[in-house]
């Protein structure tokens, strides 16, 4: 006999019964309204220059070592070293600068000049980079570009940030990073993903993508600063990440009156002042009221 269809049990899904599976809330970041160009520096930045300046003074991050700026080979022919400073650009997106100083250095033992590089198999290119990031993609672009300068600029690498924008995997963080390190010109500041998320996190901009965060820094920041806003923000940031420790004892190091500035502004940028974790924290509270009560509000 059918049954009515009103009649009928209500069909289960195939997970019924089964627990529910409920995803994870992202982290949520402060919604930030896009502002790329403010003009009007903030009443922050004048306090906060030196507390980074006092934070790098060691030198001691990996940019300092391995940055973009210290891959070329300061023997090689003019062009080839600027040829280098592009190569060393192009291969950091998405990289550590370790990683991308081990495939220079790889790159140097069989020979990167453009000449080079464009007559070397794709394939072979790609295991000569393999430990950045994306080393498919970059040794298809590197190719490329090595085949346009010798086409199109003698050999040379272009000498404006739209020329080193036309290459294939430039885009205009690698383009005024090659401007400052291979053709020793200041045209605009570089911005990497460190210095876009520290300028937003100290509130120098509100931005939302690094370009526009360029744009930003560039409507205010004294253009006597360019040249070692770069440096000195990704150096911060590389501690932040990878040596937390070394940051904490820098920001000490500045003294008891600048001290409690200093860990303020880490903690502004993120950084967690955990005194369970950092032990020289409770020894440097212990004998800086300002310090301890800074540290009990963390």
């Amino acid at each position: 006999q059918q049954q009515h269809p009103s009649m009928a049990p209500p069909r289960r899904s195939p997970a019924a019964g089964r627990p529910r599976l409920v995803r994870a809330s992202p982290v949520l970041k402060p919604k930030v309204k896009a502002q790329s160009r403010s003009r009007t520096p903030p009443q922050t930045w004048k306090a906060d220059y030196p507390l980074l300046k006092g934070l790098r003074a060691r030198r001691n991050a990996p940019v300092d070592f391995v940055g973009c700026e210290k891959l070329a080979d300061p023997r090689a022919s003019k062009a080839d070293f600027e040829w280098q400073c592009l190569v060393a650009a192009m291969l950091s997106s998405l990289t550590r600068d370790q990683a991308n100083a081990e495939a220079m250095a790889c790159l140097r033992i069989h020979g990167n000049s453009a000449k080079n590089i464009a007559a070397t198999p794709e394939a072979k290119l790609r295991k000569l980079i393999i430990k950045v990031g994306f080393p498919k993609v970059k040794a298809k672009s590197l190719r490329a570009s090595a085949k346009m300068c010798l086409e199109q600029h003698g050999g040379r690498i272009p000498r404006t940030i739209e020329g080193l924008m036309a290459l294939p995997g430039v885009g205009p963080k690698m383009a005024y990073l090659v401007m400052t390190t291979a053709l020793n010109q200041q045209p605009g500041i570089c911005v990497d993903t460190h210095v876009h998320r520290i300028a937003n996190m100290l509130r120098w901009v509100r931005t939302k993508t690094p370009e526009e965060t360029r744009v930003a820094l560039e409507s205010w920041l004294p253009k006597k600063e360019w040249p070692d806003i770069n440096i000195l923000l990704v150096g911060v940031g590389q501690m932040q990440q990878q040596a937390v420790q070394d940051l904490v004892e820098a920001g000490l190091a500045l003294g008891s009156r600048r001290a409690p500035a200093a860990l303020k502004l880490m903690k502004r940028m993120g950084v967690p002042l955990r005194r369970d974790r950092w032990p020289m924290l409770d020894a440097a509270a212990a004998k800086n009221p300002d310090l301890g009560k800074l540290l009990k509000r963390c």
